[in-house]
């Protein structure tokens, strides 16, 4: 799993029916200290993730082990949303603190 920033979203009327009624987010990874990387993609939102949240992203085949994603083209699934991130040098990321 990756850290990821909800940073947009996807409207797609035109998909693969498999994907009717499947929530696209587009999410900006983060490095180690907590700074975006250049990187966006799109990720299918199982959890209710919202724009500037801090997610988990599950990408590749283990994407599609949720019940009911196995034959979806998934690559990239949001699996839950970040209360807090610390390290060794502290907390880097607090959803309470966004939230003010």
């Amino acid at each position: 799993m990756q850290i990821a920033k909800v940073c947009g979203t996807v409207v797609s009327t035109q998909k693969e029916p498999s994907l009717t009624g499947v929530k696209f987010l587009l999410v900006q990874f983060l490095d180690s200290e907590g700074q975006l990387l250049p990187k966006y993609e799109v990720a299918v939102d199982s959890v209710g993730a919202g724009i500037d949240e801090w997610v988990l992203v599950s990408r590749g085949s283990a994407a599609r082990q949720i019940p009911g994603s196995e034959s979806r083209p998934i690559d990239a699934l949001i699996v839950g949303i970040i209360d807090t991130v610390s390290v060794e040098s502290g907390r880097l990321y607090s959803k309470r603190d966004q939230d003010r």
